[in-house]
């Protein structure tokens, strides 16, 4: 079968592509550039724990040593210090302290993790990237797509499915004719990175009306977010409009917000990178059209309000791959490859609401809410939201009524995961015995059936494989409609012994039943694949498990 044709060389792209990869199958990365990407310290990016974790698992790099985990954040107003968050290690110190228990978000510059990914791609066989590769047309068939370049090394290329990773300005989405409705420079930044000691050592910061400042939006706002070597950040919100910002205009906000932090004159400082930043918000009406698909800023723009903007594309990336995976070894299930414009269109969409409703009241000017008691707190709570990826604005999202959800389970029961979202990372013990963390197993191409076992940790494989339930839930597993893998682990948040968590090969889970329900489990594995989850082969399916069981169990 002929290989994955992506469309652009940034971040999402090249995700993909590895994602493809650790699932054995073949794309080609058109890069309308040269194949290297200019070190821009101005241009960053904040990804979650979990997206951190599937950055690591792809690239192979430790990607925290090469950016900064924050150690806390704070909002401030004016003066006064509003709210205060410490992240993982430093909880200790801050016990009883909002927001102890947060993971620490990582802050990187694009062109290291972009670097990163380049660099395991540089190894894979099954990746070639195509550079000096300008997309100029598409052509679908039913068997195939065909994608035309023009430049230098302008051909065309030959592909099961083509997938448009190439910006806000995308020409896949173009080509395809799919309208990407919404509002122009939503937000404006200017933006410096440089080096320079400031009071709070690898602390982010959002310093609203700082009293050196009373003109803009709010009477102003500055973000600072540190980086690895001493290195920080910083974005100053402009005032509508299209005024240039000046070297000298930037230079003097510099200067008057580091005194006003340090509160005293300029302490030293070395500028290494400037830049304008500029939000939109928009979202693509269709994110497939038969063989062709859209993912990251082709598909949306977001990241007002502190929003992250990339790493709602790199998940993207991460719902497309399994799903291509699934149809390029098994054959293409409609329904499942639909289910990624339902699940992620979704989100997305649900962001951008959250973050539209919340503008007006944030950048309104204040009125009479400025006198509101308790308003300024509530200001900086949806600020910080966006920031740390938390409640509305910034949480991603879960996919609780994706049209892969199965339906009614006799057997299942809650835990503290809801149905949908990302599982938590446990310790399981692989079907070799060894011990490895639960998000190490994601991104295979298989499903994961996870068994809650309290004790299995401290005997070794052979002394439990073959006991209990086990045999029975193995048949259970092996009689699943695709490829799945068993796993056991001591514990996990909110699930009782004994429990079996169904979980995507994304890491989202599907359910989570008590004991060994082989029916049900068969019913949501056909339904997380896109299929009924009653229905004559499922049915069939399910006899089959259940004798498969019962005989083992006999043994």
């Amino acid at each position: 079968m002929d290989p994955v044709i992506i469309v652009g060389a940034g971040p999402v792209g090249l995700t993909l592509a590895l994602a493809l990869a650790r699932q054995e199958v073949p794309s080609v990365v058109l890069d309308e550039g040269p194949g290297k990407d200019e070190p821009r310290l101005a241009r960053t990016v904040v990804l979650r724990e979990d997206t951190t974790a599937l950055m690591e698992r792809l690239t192979g790099a430790p990607l925290a040593e090469a950016g900064a985990h924050w150690a806390g954040w704070r909002a401030m107003r004016r003066k006064q210090v509003m709210r205060e968050v410490t992240f993982d290690d430093a909880a200790e110190e801050s016990e009883g302290r909002e927001g102890a228990s947060n993971p620490a978000p990582l802050h990187i510059a694009q062109h290291v993790l972009t670097g990163a990914l380049r660099a395991a791609l540089a190894d894979e066989r099954l990746v070639k990237v195509a550079v000096d590769s300008r997309l100029d047309a598409i052509e679908q068939e039913a068997s195939g797509v065909t994608a035309h370049t023009r430049g230098p090394k302008g051909t065309w290329w030959r592909g099961s499915y083509v997938v448009g990773c190439d910006g806000p300005r995308s020409t896949v989405r173009k080509l395809q004719d799919i309208r990407f409705p919404g509002r122009t420079a939503v937000e404006r930044h200017a933006v410096a990175a440089l080096r320079t000691e400031l009071p709070w050592d690898g602390q982010a910061l959002l310093h609203r009306m700082p009293p050196w400042r009373t003109s803009g939006p709010s009477g102003g706002e500055v973000t600072g977010r540190p980086l690895p070597d001493g290195v920080w950040r910083l974005d100053w919100l402009l005032p509508p409009g299209k005024d240039l910002v000046t070297p000298e205009l930037l230079v003097a906000r510099i200067r008057e917000t580091l005194a006003g932090w340090t509160g005293g004159e300029t302490p030293p400082y070395e500028l290494l990178d400037t830049g304008v930043h500029t939000v939109h918000h928009r979202l693509a009406r269709r994110w497939r059209v038969g063989r062709v698909f859209l993912a990251g800023d082709a598909a949306h723009c977001l990241g007002t309000l502190g929003t992250h903007g990339l790493d709602e594309g790199l998940r993207d990336a991460d719902n497309l791959a399994w799903k291509l995976a699934s149809a390029w070894h098994h054959g293409p299930y409609e329904a499942l490859l639909d289910s990624y414009q339902a699940e992620r269109r979704a989100i997305v969409a649900a962001r951008l609401r959250a973050a539209d409703q919340a503008l007006p009241l944030l950048r309104g000017g204040g009125g009479l809410r400025a006198y509101v008691p308790g308003s300024a707190r509530g200001h900086d709570a949806l600020l910080m939201d966006g920031h740390l990826g938390q409640g509305a604005i910034g949480a991603p999202g879960t996919y609780a009524d994706s049209p892969l959800a199965p339906g009614d389970l006799e057997g299942e029961v809650p835990v503290d995961t809801p149905r949908g979202a990302p599982v938590m990372d446990v310790r399981v013990t692989a079907e070799d015995g060894s011990f490895v963390q639960l998000r190490d197993r994601l991104g295979r191409g298989a499903l994961l059936v996870l068994l809650i076992a309290p004790g299995t940790g401290v005997w070794e494989r052979k002394h439990w494989a073959t006991a209990g339930i086990m045999p029975r839930l193995a048949a259970a597993v092996t009689a699943l409609p695709y490829p799945a893998e068993l796993l056991v682990a001591e514990s996990y948040p909110g699930a009782s012994a004994h429990s079996v968590l169904l979980v995507r090969p994304d890491g989202h889970l599907v359910t989570a039943l008590s004991g060994v329900r082989p029916a049900d489990l068969y019913a949501a594995a056909e339904a997380a694949l896109g299929g009924p989850a009653q229905s004559a082969r499922s049915a069939k399916g399910a006899e089959e498990t259940e004798e498969a069981g019962a005989a083992a169990g006999s043994r």
